[in-house]
């Protein structure tokens, strides 16, 4: 795999991490989760979520990211608002997404996004034996080790950010 294939802060994380990944190319058509497991047989309960939050009526506009198994509903109401410190926020436009991350859509994972933005880990994901997120692209997947997750300063595992 050549490290000009995924982005450069996404491949830098990963090469931290030898033997506790793996790159799965898929075509761009099913990079939507739901589209990705029936594709390519992977079960929902291991597939992960990342997904852009940001407050509204606050200037500059906070944002954080939040890992979430698919089969799971983040919080964004109840403990992500409490997270953020924030009376109202909403999930980022894909504008915004990708202005922020510098990925699309289908493929934002929370590796390699710059230190100012904090990510949020649901406790959930991190008792899977692996996850499969986005690879920065809608071309590749990462299955990892979410033992990854643990150690990193704009990292933090939190308890109850999904809902069933």
């Amino acid at each position: 795999m050549s490290n000009i294939e995924l982005n450069q802060s996404i491949y830098a994380f990963l090469e931290q991490f030898k033997g506790k990944y793996e790159l799965i190319k898929i075509e761009p058509d099913f990079a939507d989760t739901v589209d990705f497991c029936d594709q390519y047989g992977f079960p929902l309960e291991n597939s992960g979520n990342t997904i852009i939050v940001a407050s509204k009526k606050i200037s500059p506009v906070k944002f954080c990211a939040c890992l979430v198994k698919a089969s799971t509903r983040l919080d964004v109401n109840g403990k992500v608002k409490e997270l953020m410190n924030v009376s109202r926020l909403s999930f980022a436009t894909p504008e915004q997404t990708t202005e922020l991350t510098g990925m699309m859509v289908g493929g934002v994972t929370p590796l390699g996004l710059p230190n100012s933005i904090k990510v949020f880990v649901d406790q959930l994901v991190m008792d899977l034996e692996y996850v499969i997120i986005g690879g920065g692209n809608r071309t590749y997947k990462i299955k990892i080790d979410p033992d990854v997750f643990n150690g990193f300063s704009n990292f933090e595992i939190v308890d109850g950010l999904s809902k069933n």
